[in-house]
């Protein structure tokens, strides 16, 4: 009779442990995140569970996030700026750097446009709010020109990629790895990068109820992503080779991509308050954005320490 006490003891003991372990609802980006996580080893001996979610862009990722399925994930400041100007209950707890190189308006390669000065009327295909929309913003306003000057025409990236092939628009501002997909596979041009035009940053994000009910978990997958993304910069073949085979995609796409993009996480800190405030100063002048919103309060500068761990700092 002990013996069958101490077993079912043992069984709902086991039981209320597996019932206890949590669950982390990620959002990602074309296998951003959890490519570099598992290319690099970091996703083993989880006291959690991590739930993947994936998104074609930004936006849907952070209307899921204000709707309550996922609870983090990765997006560009420019839509980050946009979600939080709509009030969606979001903050910046960690900052994502690399090159601008990455972030392009493409024309197919038989194109007779070869700059931006040749889109004067021209049409352009974006997602409203994007990091593509922020870079034509920039451009128009480094010219001297007006938002009229061209003719954004606001698509999601599967109905943009369509509009492009088929001759609908004349070139497509997008971001990686839509640019190396359409270099590498189709020989589209970059006629301008977002190199000395916008601020070239993005954000891991967290719903507030997340980071007050989940921090332990939070800290945790910031600390291993950190220390993949800084492996990432060292070992890119191994990682261009599992984003491709997670994206069925060919290795030659990724390796475009990772060898130019240098990415890696910082912490929220001045520089980046700053940087995130130009994005927001742009959106406010260009008359996207109806309120003009103070950077530092959408961000979260608690969660330096584990950054800076899985820096190894």
């Amino acid at each position: 009779m002990k013996r069958i006490i101490l077993a079912a003891g043992l069984l709902l003991g086991a039981m209320a442990s597996a019932t206890a372990q949590t669950t982390l609802r990620v959002g990602d980006q074309k296998g951003n995140s959890q490519a570099v996580m598992e290319a690099a080893g970091v996703l083993r001996d989880m006291p959690y569970k991590i739930e993947w979610k994936e998104f074609p862009a930004a936006a849907p990722l952070l209307e899921a996030l204000g709707a309550g399925a996922i609870e983090t994930g990765l997006v560009g400041d420019a839509p980050f700026t946009f979600a939080a100007a709509a009030n969606v209950p979001v903050k910046a707890i960690g900052a994502i750097r690399q090159s601008q190189e990455g972030l392009a308006v493409l024309v197919p390669r038989e194109s007779h446009i070869h700059s931006f000065e040749d889109l004067e009327g021209k049409k352009i295909a974006t997602g409203r709010g994007s990091i593509g929309h922020q870079l034509i913003l920039a451009a128009l306003e480094s010219r001297g020109w007006s938002a009229g000057d061209v003719q954004i025409v606001f698509l999601a990236p599967s109905d943009a990629k369509v509009a492009y092939t088929q001759g609908s628009v004349d070139a497509w501002s997008t971001w990686e790895p839509y640019v190396s997909q359409e270099e590498v596979l189709f020989q589209s041009r970059r006629v301008i990068t977002a190199e000395g035009l916008t601020p070239g940053i993005g954000f891991q994000v967290a719903s507030p109820s997340a980071i007050r009910d989940k921090r332990p978990e939070l800290e945790d997958f910031l600390r291993r992503l950190t220390a993949a993304r800084a492996w990432s910069l060292t070992n890119v073949s191994a990682y261009a080779e599992t984003w491709g085979k997670l994206m069925n995609i060919p290795p030659a796409v990724p390796l475009n991509w990772l060898s130019r993009a240098k990415i890696r996480i910082a912490p929220i800190d001045d520089g980046v308050v700053a940087d995130e405030q130009k994005t927001i100063d742009l959106y406010f002048r260009s008359g996207l954005i109806k309120q003009q919103l103070n950077a530092a309060d959408i961000v979260d500068r608690s969660f330096s320490g584990a950054i800076a761990k899985g820096a190894g700092l």
